[in-house]
C-alpha cells in the first residue's frame, strides 16, 4: 500500500506534467493544502454549467433547423433600409427574415406546452401560434392601415384552409397512396361550424354597408362589429373549454398511436422556453414594423396590388411553421394533428385574431371593423363551404389536397387582379 509521503510526491510530479489550462486537470488534495478550501469551486462550476447550458440552448434553438439559414436576412433588411431606403428590397428581406422566426416561435411554444398541461397549452397555441400575423396586424393598425390588417387576417385563414391543408392532404395522400387517410370527423365538424360563425360575423357589417340600411350611418356598422367581436371572443373561449375540458374525448385521434408524440421529452426547460418566446416575439415585433412601413413602397416598386401582398404574401410567411408541421404529420399518417394545425389555426384567426384586432383598434381609436368588403367576404364564405364539404366524410386523399391547392391558386389570381374599392376611391379623390 502506498504511503502518504509517496502519494504526495506522485501528486507533485503529476502537477508538473499537467498544464493549468488542460481540460483533464482535476482537483487534488494538494489544492486543498495550497488554497485552504474549495471555496472557489462551486462558483466556477456554476459558471461552467451556465455557459454550457447557454451554448446548448443556442445550438438547439438556432442551429437545429435548416430554415434558420434565413435568420441573417432580418438584420440585413434593417441595414438596407437605413442605407438605401428601397422599400421593395426591405420588404423582401424582411419577409425572409421573419420566416425562421415564426417557425422557431412555434417550436418554443411547443416546448413550453410540455410543462403547462393541455389547458394552458391550448391558450399558448392561441396566443403564440399566430403571433406573427397578430404582431404585423397591430403595427399596421398603429399606422392606420386598417385594410392591410383585414386582408392579411383574411389571407391567413385562406392560406391555412386551402394551401396548408391542401399540401398536407396531397403529401399524405402520395405517401399513403394505397388507402384513404382518416381523421376525426366530429372535431372537424366543430371547427367548420366555428368558421361558418366567423363568416356570419363578417357578413352582416358588409350587408349593412352595401344595402345602406344602417340606422346611424358610419356608426352602426362599427358598433355592430365591436359587439360581434366580443361575442366571437366569448365563443372562442367557450370552444377552448369544450375542446380541452368538457369534451376532450371528442378530440381523441382516430388512430390512438397518433398520441405517441406526447411521450416525447422537452429539449429545453420551462424558463428557457419563456426567455426564447420573449426574445423571438421582440425580434418579430421589430421586423414587423419595418415590414409594414415597406408595404406601400414595395407595392409601387413591384407593381403588385397591396391586396395581393396582404392576402397572399404576408400569410405565407406567417404560416411557415404551420405549413411544415402539417405536411410532416400528414406524411407520418397523423392526419388529426395536421388537421388541428391547419383548420385549428384558421379557427384561431377567425374567432380570436380578427375580433382581437377589432378590440385593439377600438382601444387605439382606429375604426377597425368586420366589414371586409363584398369581394373578400364572398371569397371566404365560398371557401369555407368548399372545405366543410371536403371534410364531411372524415377521409382524405391526394386528389382532395390537389383540389384545395388549385382553389388557392384561383383565389391568389383573383386578388392579383382585384382593385380594392377604397384604393379606387382614394385615386378618384386625388384626381
Amino acid at each position: 500500500m502506498t504511503s502518504l509521503d509517496e502519494r504526495s510526491v506522485l501528486e507533485l510530479e503529476d502537477k508538473t506534467l499537467v498544464t493549468p489550462v488542460s481540460p483533464a486537470r482535476k482537483s487534488h488534495p494538494l489544492d486543498v493544502i495550497q488554497h485552504g478550501s474549495f471555496s472557489g469551486s462551486p462558483q466556477a462550476s456554476k459558471n461552467i454549467y451556465m455557459r454550457n447550458r447557454v451554448l446548448k440552448n443556442l445550438k438547439i434553438v438556432l442551429l437545429s433547423s435548416k430554415i434558420n439559414l434565413l435568420l441573417p436576412f432580418g438584420p440585413l433588411a434593417i441595414l438596407v433600409n437605413y442605407l438605401t431606403g428601397r422599400h421593395g428590397w426591405v420588404f423582401f428581406l424582411t419577409l425572409l427574415g421573419i420566416i425562421p422566426l415564426a417557425e422557431r416561435l412555434g417550436y418554443a411554444t411547443e416546448q413550453l406546452a410540455f410543462y403547462t398541461g393541455p389547458t394552458v397549452g391550448g391558450l399558448l397555441n392561441a396566443t403564440f401560434g399566430n403571433a406573427t400575423e397578430l404582431l404585423i396586424s397591430i403595427f399596421a393598425l398603429k399606422n392606420g392601415m386598417v385594410r392591410v390588417v383585414q386582408q392579411s387576417l383574411l389571407g391567413s385563414i385562406l392560406s391555412n384552409m386551402l394551401l396548408v391543408l391542401g399540401c398536407a392532404f396531397l403529401s399524405g395522400g402520395i405517401v399513403h397512396c394505397k388507402k384513404d387517410q382518416v381523421f376525426n370527423k366530429a372535431a372537424a365538424t366543430v371547427n367548420s361550424g366555428l368558421l361558418l360563425m366567423a363568416v356570419l360575423g363578417l357578413t352582416f357589417p358588409a350587408v349593412l354597408h352595401y344595402t345602406h340600411t344602417e340606422l346611424h350611418f358610419g356608426k352602426s356598422e362599427l358598433a355592430l362589429s365591436r359587439f360581434s367581436s366580443c361575442v366571437m371572443l366569448v365563443a372562442y373561449a367557450a370552444f377552448l373549454v369544450f375542446q380541452l375540458k368538457s369534451h376532450k374525448n371528442l378530440y381523441v385521434p382516430v388512430d390512438e398511436t397518433e398520441n405517441s408524440y406526447d411521450n416525447e421529452d422537452a429539449e429545453i426547460s420551462k424558463w428557457e422556453s419563456i426567455i426564447w418566446l420573449s426574445i423571438l416575439t421582440a425580434w418579430i415585433s421589430v421586423l414587423s414594423g419595418y415590414l409594414v412601413d415597406a408595404i406601400e413602397g414595395a407595392s409601387i416598386a413591384w407593381n403588385i396590388p397591396i391586396a395581393f401582398i396582404s392576402v397572399i404574401l404576408l400569410p405565407i410567411v406567417g404560416n411557415a411553421s404551420e405549413h411544415a408541421s402539417a405536411i410532416m404529420f400528414a406524411m407520418k399518417d397523423k392526419l388529426d394533428i395536421s388537421l388541428g394545425v391547419a383548420i385549428g389555426s384558421s379557427t384561431q384567426i377567425s374567432m380570436f385574431g380578427i375580433p382581437f384586432c377589432v378590440v385593439v383598434g377600438w382601444l387605439m381609436g382606429r375604426p377597425m371593423d368586420l366589414n371586409f368588403q363584398l369581394f373578400e367576404t364572398t371569397t371566404l364564405f365560398v371557401m369555407v363551404l368548399v372545405v366543410a364539404f371536403l371534410l364531411q366524410e372524415g377521409t382524405s386523399n391526394y386528389f382532395k389536397g390537389l383540389m384545395l391547392i388549385l382553389c388557392y391558386l384561383i383565389v391568389a389570381a383573383s386578388f392579383f387582379v382585384h382593385a380594392d374599392p377604397k384604393s379606387v376611391a382614394d385615386k378618384i379623390h386625388k384626381n
